[in-house]
């Protein structure tokens, strides 16, 4: 039933689907859009990789965000209430 996941006629019906959409003056315009999407994607997905990991765990008084990026102190900024 279920082979491969994309089949020919799959393709296809993705083609037609895309040229109701856009229009087929537009198809082009928005293909090269989403083709440098995608380059800038990858190229940013390459830059974190090289990073690597942030060393050092976090100290008292910080917060982490996401994969161990260190936010830096946190601090109340509530003002006290003054009774005039």
């Amino acid at each position: 039933m279920l082979q491969n996941g994309l089949e020919p006629w799959h393709l296809l019906v993705v083609a037609i689907v895309a040229i109701v959409m856009f229009g087929s003056k537009k198809l082009p315009d928005t293909a090269r859009a989403l083709g440098r999407s995608m380059r800038i994607l990858k190229s940013e997905a390459r830059a974190l990789k090289a990073d690597g990991p942030v060393s050092g765990s976090a100290g008292e008084g910080t917060s982490q965000v996401g994969g161990g990026l260190s936010v830096g102190p946190v601090v109340d900024r509530t003002e006290p209430v003054v009774d005039r």
